[in-house]
């Protein structure tokens, strides 16, 4: 028990020394990484869009599958 504590004092203390500066961003390093998660957030409405699309299309191939039948169903029964 003592020795998982002493060795989590060692780490935390380790953490604890990283200087301030270093932990700052330079510039290009902000820059790359806002333009990496522009990308990112661009490809994930371009997929959202896209499942959107195919959801619509899917709806829109139901409703008229629906109607047609609908519209079989009503001529069988005018016919009797």
């Amino acid at each position: 028990m003592k020795r998982v504590a002493l060795v989590l004092l060692a780490l935390f203390s380790l953490t604890c020394l990283v200087p301030a500066y270093a932990q700052r961003l330079s510039p290009e390093q902000n820059a790359r990484q806002s333009r990496k998660a522009n990308k990112k957030q661009q490809k994930m409405l371009k997929k959202s869009a896209k499942q959107q699309r195919k959801a619509m299309k899917r709806s829109t191939k139901a409703q008229r599958k629906a109607t047609k039948k609908a519209n079989r169903d009503l001529q069988k029964r005018r016919g009797r």
